[in-house]
């Protein structure tokens, strides 16, 4: 099988699609590769604790490789690192990378210019499918999910440390895309078939933190100047 490495989220989007190419059986994810904020030592964006991804790494049997990264970083030094890393995944026999992406352009280019820049190859098992359907499979194979990151402009806190289901589905405003893909929320996956075992956590506290952009506007992937600055996070504490 071709020898790839996933970058890993830990959320619901990425762990549907290694679901499928795990069962294509053409790829050999031997690789789960995450992104962590140093200055609050949780995996970046998603504000999820390193124990419970090492953990979920753990249960889903793929080794984890921690990338990590001050939580200012501007996109160059960003792009920097990034390359590093990549270029040392090419010694180990890395030829293809894999992301949980389902329809943002700007940023599928922006990952396959970088990738194509030390001889990677993007693959995107999720690509322009219908994210309705994709959140009701998800359900259905049995998989379950919190959310961890909600963005304040989008949702009020009461959608920040809840459970994926039905409810949660027929809750979302209509301006929310289901599976959140414009950066609404942000999940963390805990059970379901590709887990040996359940991961098992206590809901802590939801904290509102706000940033500002560092990004140098002539290199950042997002062309939407309406940057986000304001999210919801939920601190889900391992047991």
């Amino acid at each position: 099988m071709k020898k790839a490495y996933f970058n890993w989220s830990s959320g619901k989007d990425a762990v549907l699609a290694l679901d499928k190419i795990l069962a294509e059986k053409e790829y050999a994810i031997s690789k789960l590769v995450t992104t962590v904020n140093t200055d609050f030592n949780r995996v970046s964006m998603h504000g999820l604790s390193i124990e419970l991804l090492e953990q979920q790494a753990k249960s889903i049997g793929i080794p984890l490789q921690k990338i990590q990264l001050a939580g200012n970083v501007s996109i160059d030094s960003y792009n920097l690192e990034m390359k590093k890393v990549m270029k040392n995944l090419v010694k180990e026999g890395f030829e293809y990378s894999f992301f949980g992406d389902i329809f943002l352009e700007d940023l599928r280019v922006y990952r396959e210019k970088k990738l194509s820049e030390v001889g990677v190859k993007g693959v995107f098992p999720l690509w322009k499918k219908n994210t309705k359907k994709l959140l009701e499979e998800f359900l259905e194979k049995g998989y379950k999910a919190i959310t961890v990151c909600v963005n304040a402009k989008m949702l009020d806190v009461s959608f920040c440390g809840r459970i994926i289901d039905e409810n949660f589905i027929k809750d979302l405003p209509d301006n929310v895309d289901l599976c959140g893909e414009n950066g609404e929320f942000h999940t963390f996956v805990y059970d379901g078939p590709i887990f040996k075992k359940p991961i098992n956590f206590t809901i802590g506290e939801k904290v509102l933190r706000n940033y500002t952009s560092s990004k140098n506007d002539d290199d950042c992937f997002i062309k939407d100047p309406a940057w986000d600055t304001s999210f919801w996070y939920c601190d889900l504490v391992a047991n």
